[in-house]
C-alpha cells in the first residue's frame, strides 16, 4: 500500500562479538537499564509519529545486536506503542532476531505473547567446527534445538547459514544445507563470507586465508539454489530464499525501496515526506542515542534530503538483488520517469550482450549469471 511503514528497532547489545560482524553491536559488560531502554523507544516512536500520521505499519523488526537478549516486556511495550501511533496491518510481520543460546522456550514463549509472530535465527553453522572457526557461542546441537523450539512456538520462523570458508568443500556445504532443510523452514538466508574492514578477520586474513577460493563459492552459490528450490524454497533475493509467501516482507520493503523507519542506536530509516525522500540516521553510541531521546525526543544525528539522482542509485542498488528485478511501473510511480531514462542505455546494452541482465514481464532484472557478478554490475551502472 501507498502508506504502509516499516519498522526498524534497533537493539546494539550482544554476549560477544563475532570476528567476521561489522554491524553496530557492542559487547555487553554489565547491565541494561531496561526501562531506560523502553522509555527512549516509546519518546522516538512517539516523535516520528508526529511527522508520519495515519500510516499503516506493515512490518516491524527487532534488530541487531542480539534483541533476544531484551526483555519481552520492553518488546511488549514497543509493540504496544506502535499500535496505539498507528495502525497495524492485518497481516503485519512482527519479527525478532534471536542467537540459538538465547532461546529458552519460556523466553520464546513471552515474545509470541507479546506479539512477535516470525523468528530469525542467527545458526550460521549446523558444524560444530565451523561454529568455532565463526566465534559463535553455540555449538550445533543447541542450533538445532533453537531451530526445533522455534519451529514449535511461531507461526514462522527463519534462520541464517554461512558459507565460502575456507577449507570448506562442495560436499560438506551441500550436506549442511541439506540438514537445514530437514527443519522445514519457509525461509533460510544463505550468507557467503566475507571479509569486512575492521573486524578481527580482516586481520587474520592478512596472515592466512579465511575464505574460500571465488570460484569455490561461486559454486556453493549454484549448489545453494538447487538444494533449496529441491525443498520447495525458491531464492527471491541474492542471499535468501522462502517459500512462496514466505519471504520477509521487512525486507522486501527495503529491497523496493519502500518507507521504512529506524528507531535506536545507528538506525537509518529511508522516509517520503511531502513529497521529499528523507535519510535518516541515528547516533550509533548507545550512551549517546539515549541521551538524545531524553533531551530532544530523537536520535537523529542526519536527516538528509535526497535529490532524485542519488534516490534512483539506491533504488537500483537494493532492487537488482531481488531476483525478479524492479518493477518498472512501481518505478514510475516513485519517480515519476522511466527506469531506462536513468539507466545509461550504451551500458544495459553491453550488460544485456553479456548476459547479465534482461528485461522481462515489465521487470530489469541480473540473470542468474548476473546475479554471481552483481557488484560489479552495480558498480558499473552507477559510477
Amino acid at each position: 500500500m501507498k502508506d504502509s511503514l516499516a519498522v526498524y528497532v534497533h537493539w546494539p547489545y550482544c554476549l560477544s562479538k563475532c570476528p567476521y560482524c561489522d554491524f553496530n553491536s557492542q559487547v555487553l559488560t554489565g547491565g541494561v537499564d531496561q526501562k531506560e531502554w523502553r522509555k527512549a523507544y516509546i519518546l522516538e516512536l512517539g516523535g516520528y509519529a508526529r511527522i508520519l500520521p495515519g500510516r499503516e505499519i506493515g512490518s516491524v523488526y527487532f534488530g541487531g545486536g542480539t534483541p533476544s537478549l531484551m526483555e519481552p516486556g520492553t518488546v511488549a511495550a514497543v509493540l504496544d506503542k506502535i499500535a496505539g501511533l498507528w495502525r497495524l496491518a492485518g497481516d503485519c510481520e512482527i519479527t525478532i532476531e534471536a542467537n540459538p543460546s538465547s532461546s529458552e522456550a519460556e523466553k520464546f514463549t513471552a515474545f509470541r505473547k507479546a506479539g512477535v509472530n516470525r523468528v530469525s535465527l542467527g545458526v550460521q553453522s549446523l558444524r560444530d567446527d565451523a561454529l568455532r572457526f565463526l566465534g559463535r557461542a553455540h555449538d550445533a546441537d543447541e542450533a538445532r534445538r533453537a531451530i526445533e523450539i522455534s519451529a514449535r512456538i511461531f507461526p514462522r520462523f527463519s534462520f541464517d547459514l554461512i558459507y565460502g570458508r575456507n577449507n570448506q568443500t562442495l560436499e560438506m556445504w551441500a550436506a549442511e544445507l541439506r540438514e537445514a532443510l530437514t527443519f522445514e523452514p519457509e525461509h533460510l538466508s544463505l550468507y557467503q563470507l566475507t571479509i569486512e574492514p575492521g573486524t578481527r578477520f580482516a586481520l587474520l586474513a592478512e596472515e592466512r586465508p579465511m575464505t574460500a577460493p571465488e570460484d569455490d563459492a561461486a559454486a556453493m552459490q549454484d549448489v545453494a539454489v538447487d538444494i533449496s528450490r529441491s525443498s520447495g524454497l525458491h531464492r527471491y533475493e541474492i542471499s535468501n530464499y522462502a517459500v512462496p509467501g514466505g519471504e520477509s516482507r521487512h525486507n522486501l520493503a527495503y529491497w523496493r525501496y519502500d518507507d521504512y523507519l529506524g528507531i535506536g542506536p545507528g538506525a537509518h530509516g529511508r522516509l517520503v515526506l511531502d513529497g521529499e525522500r528523507h535519510a535518516t540516521e541515528n547516533a550509533a553510541a548507545p550512551e549517546e542515542w539515549l541521551l538524545m531521546v531524553k533531551e530532544q525526543g530523537h536520535g537523529r544525528i542526519a536527516n538528509e534530503i535526497l535529490d532524485i539522482e542519488t534516490a534512483q542509485r539506491e533504488a537500483l542498488i537494493m532492487g537488482l538483488r531481488l531476483t525478479a528485478g524492479i518493477d518498472c511501473a512501481e518505478w514510475r510511480k516513485k519517480f515519476g520517469m522511466e527506469l531506462f531514462d536513468f539507466l545509461p542505455e550504451a551500458r544495459v546494452r553491453k550488460l544485456w550482450a553479456e548476459g547479465l541482465v534482461l528485461l522481462e514481464d515489465g521487470k530489469f532484472r541480473a540473470t542468474p549469471k548476473g546475479l554471481q557478478k552483481l557488484n560489479g554490475i552495480l558498480e558499473y551502472l552507477t559510477r
